[in-house]
């Protein structure tokens, strides 16, 4: 794993709808997970994906190659009112969160989603978050198990439902 060729930066207006694209192709790539004719407003959203940036305290961070190829996207909120998930998370206080991240699915396995999930820590961190909190699904099983190896927890007070789809909450604590 060479993460060394990568660099993570905030996307450009420019590339919003290549983001939108390429997490439209990761997610629906996802066995087990809704498709589009079952979940049409959750893949308006990815190909909406630079909206989210209007919000306050929210960026859409890129992993890019040394070519400046985007291979990854994820929503980082600093402020879980913006966050947009069911379920309490966003009555969470003093906590950051993020949303939507996904891996070209050509050149997974090379730790780009873990540099951006390391990234979205290093912000909380900085704007002195109590915690990170993000959703997860069985379908996301790499994603899962990459988010406990790096220490986020299982909270079943953040579950809900999202129609017929199980979404699973888990916590980051950061010590201040």
């Amino acid at each position: 794993m060479n993460t060394s060729s990568y660099i993570i930066r905030n996307a450009f207006p420019s590339e919003f709808e290549e983001i939108g694209k390429l997490l439209i192709n990761v997610y629906s790539q996802l066995e087990g997970f809704p498709k589009e004719n079952e979940q049409p407003n959750y893949y308006k959203m990815l190909a909406n994906i630079g909206a989210f940036t209007q919000y306050p305290e929210t960026e859409l961070l890129v992993a890019v190659d040394e070519n400046n190829t985007i291979t990854g996207a994820v929503v980082y909120f600093n402020d879980m009112q913006y966050y947009g998930s069911g379920g309490t998370a966003t009555s969470e206080q003093n906590s950051a969160g993020f949303r939507l991240l996904g891996v070209d699915s050509n050149i997974r396995g090379k730790g780009i989603g873990k540099l951006l999930t390391l990234e979205c820590i290093k912000k909380a961190t900085e704007n002195n978050r109590k915690q990170i909190i993000i959703h997860s699904t069985l379908s996301m099983k790499t994603a899962w198990s990459m988010y406990e190896n790096i220490g986020f927890k299982r909270d079943e007070n953040l579950d809900f439902m999202q129609g017929e789809l199980a979404v699973f909450g888990f916590r980051f604590p950061l010590l201040s």
